[in-house]
């Protein structure tokens, strides 16, 4: 009984097994490399994308740019504009247009100083504590509107000393 088993049954199994045993590792060999190319594809499918995303953010970029330098040579002719305007007046109506954006400026600034400052006092004597009472005057707008101020008028000055 022993040798049917050890004979030509035992040979089959074993044949069989060795026979399978190469067609078992080509299939799991090409599951992986299928997992590897999957994941490599990926990764480059990633790496497009981030690359369109630097390129948008580039052209982005340099639109900016190009924007900023038309913003630029519109201020620098809206100044030599007005600067030809005034010499062209001359006498007291340059004297009134020089004055102008001066007193308009101090107008601005010294209203919404005044809204501030009275908003302020009157969080002060409602109990507010000076940190929020700060906080609350100092705004995004008025901030925005002070720097704003402040750099039209250093700046200008500075622009027109450079040739700007």
């Amino acid at each position: 009984m022993l040798d049917i088993l050890s004979g030509g049954l035992l040979g089959s199994i074993f044949g069989g097994i060795f026979r399978m045993a190469p067609e078992v590792l080509k299939w799991l060999d090409k599951k992986n490399e299928r997992q590897h190319e999957l994941n490599m594809f990926k990764f480059q499918c990633d790496l497009e994308a981030q690359r369109g995303q630097q390129k948008l953010a580039e052209i982005g970029a340099q639109r900016e740019a190009a924007i900023d330098v038309g913003v630029m040579d519109a201020f620098q002719s809206a100044i030599e504009q007005q600067t030809t305007m005034v010499k062209a007046a001359g006498g007291w109506v340059a004297s009134l247009s020089a004055s102008v954006r001066p007193v308009v400026t101090y107008w601005v600034l010294f209203v919404w100083s005044f809204i501030h400052v009275w908003f302020a006092w009157n969080a002060w004597l409602a109990g507010a504590p000076a940190t929020e009472v700060f906080k609350t005057m100092m705004t995004p707008d008025f901030s925005a509107l002070l720097s704003g101020t402040i750099n039209y008028w250093f700046l200008d000055r500075t622009l027109s000393k450079r040739g700007l």
